[in-house]
């Protein structure tokens, strides 16, 4: 019998699972919020997780809500979650059984209004000016007069037609146009490229490589200049090693790569204006260049031809040059004379010395030195060899002497030694006489072999009719077994001692 408790009340409600019942309140919230735009303000974002999905949360002044941007998503997002931005995320409220919540998975993102972007692009601004791609060192000169001009850019929009038109107007430039989206999400990426592209052309190649870069744009509203802002194009502007100059949007749109470019334009125009010059001005110039420089050059012949007739009439007649030096030849000629004479003596001088010294140097002189000095040679090569004799004959003395000494000292010792061993010898040979068997068998022992030549060791080895040989000390002899033997017996007791009759005398034992 069942006893119902007093809390316990019938009911015919249905009982659900929490599977089935997170099942349908998952069901309810994506059916009644398929599609939503949430905007609040991002928080707790620290990027893509390993599995390259993201999750943070959107909050306002109330409330909270977490956030989740699949993998797939997030790589196509124009812009990118940062911690405190306020944001107007699109999406869909689902829940999560594993914890019991809900959140919304973001299809897209996009910033809260102006001040939203504006506070975006000033903390970007500010770290990649921090990383020194704004300095004002790092910008290189536009070139005077470049051959090529590239230019990226729409190539059907206005943008193209204007440059085109105002470099024919000042300068006809060879013009390469790299095409580009310069507005969506894919802008970034081809503007980038392209800058890259201009730089990776190689000198002298097919395609030639532009002397200086134009990155053009039209004007528009602040979202449809993002594409500028992007961090990938400043850094590609930054590296380029060519000439850039920017000219995206109006004179009063600034974007981060016109701190990054070279040069700013402030029209796309106003940047053809500055790459080129005006060929009519310029041929002006040159051509009043070329004026001034005759002038100049008809003045400087001028002055140079009164010069040289101002030198002329300066300059003395054919007399007064040569009188100076005819005088100087005069007074020479007269002190030629003594001074060959003086010269003929000290000649004279050297040549008497010189010929004393030849006399001293003459063959039979150096002859005779050299047979002075050979005699001497000779006479101390003689002694040298008489006395290298008499140490040598002296030193043969000393070793015969020696070698008789050791010789005798050798003989002596051989004899003494050969004494030794022949005392050690007989020592061991007396030993071994009087250990061997023949000193054995002179005590009276004898050998005992049986046929085979084999000893005979004990009585049990003595059958009867064995025949066996006797071995003594001087011969041996043959036997004949007649009996067997036995073994030996244990000596017989003592015989017990007698009583001796008692005397006077006691028994001492």
């Amino acid at each position: 019998m069942d006893i119902e408790s007093p809390d316990t009340k019938p009911s015919n409600a249905p009982e659900w699972s929490v599977s089935d019942l997170s099942g349908a309140l998952k069901r309810t919230l994506e059916d009644a919020f398929g599609f939503v735009r949430v905007r609040g303000e991002i928080s707790g974002y620290r990027g893509p997780v390993a599995s390259g999905h993201v999750y943070f949360s959107l909050k306002d002044q109330n409330a909270k809500i977490d956030a989740v941007i699949w993998k797939g998503v997030f790589g196509r997002l124009k812009t990118r979650p940062q911690e405190g931005l306020e944001v107007i995320a699109t999406g869909k409220i689902t829940t999560f059984p594993g914890k019991s919540s809900y959140q919304i998975v973001i299809d897209s993102l996009e910033p809260a209004g102006v001040g939203a972007l504006m506070a975006l692009l000033e903390e970007r601004r500010k770290r990649l000016a921090a990383e020194g791609l704004f300095d004002e060192g790092r910008k290189q000169l536009i070139p005077y007069l470049p051959r090529v001009v590239g230019v990226v850019t729409s190539p059907t929009g206005a943008v193209i037609r204007d440059i085109l038109h105002r470099l024919e107007d000042r300068f006809p430039r060879h013009v390469l146009v790299w095409p580009v989206r310069v507005q969506g999400e894919t802008s970034a990426a081809e503007v980038a490229a392209a800058i890259a592209g201009f730089n990776a052309l190689p000198e002298g190649g097919r395609i030639p490589r532009p002397d200086v870069i134009i990155v053009a744009r039209g004007g528009g509203s602040l979202e449809d200049l993002m594409g500028f802002n992007e961090e990938v194009v400043v850094r590609a502007a930054a590296a380029s090693l060519i000439p850039l100059v920017s000219a995206v949007g109006h004179e009063t749109d600034w974007t981060l790569i016109d701190h990054a470019a070279d040069l700013r334009a402030p029209t796309p125009t106003g940047a053809a204006e500055k790459v080129v010059p005006v060929r009519a001005d310029l041929m002006a110039l040159i051509a009043d260049l070329s004026r001034r420089q005759a002038g100049a050059m008809r003045r400087l012949s001028d002055r140079r031809r009164s010069d040289l007739r101002a030198l002329a009439r300066a300059l003395p007649g054919p007399e007064a040059v040569l009188s100076g030096p005819r005088q100087r030849l005069d007074l020479a000629a007269a002190r030629l004379a003594p001074a060959l004479a003086r010269n003929a003596r000290a000649y004279e001088q050297r040549l008497a010395a010189l010929s004393q010294r030849l006399v001293r140097q003459s063959p039979s002189v150096r002859l005779a030195t050299y047979v002075a000095r050979l005699d001497g040679l000779s006479s101390r090569l003689r002694a040298g060899r008489d006395a290298l004799l008499r140490a040598e004959r002296l030193r043969l003395q000393r070793a015969h002497e020696r070698t008789d000494e050791l010789s005798l000292r050798a003989s002596r010792a051989f004899v003494q030694g050969l004494g030794r061993r022949r005392d050690r010898l007989e020592s061991a040979w007396s030993l071994v006489r009087s250990l061997g068997p023949q000193a054995v068998l002179a005590r009276g022992y004898a050998l005992v072999r049986d046929g085979s030549g084999a000893l005979v060791r004990g009585v049990e080895q003595a059958k009867p009719g064995l025949a066996l040989s006797v071995q003594v000390s001087d011969g041996s002899f043959d036997v004949t077994v007649t009996a067997g033997g036995e073994g030996l017996s244990p000596r017989p007791a003592r015989a017990p001692r007698r009583d001796v009759p008692r005397s006077g005398q006691g028994d001492l034992f």
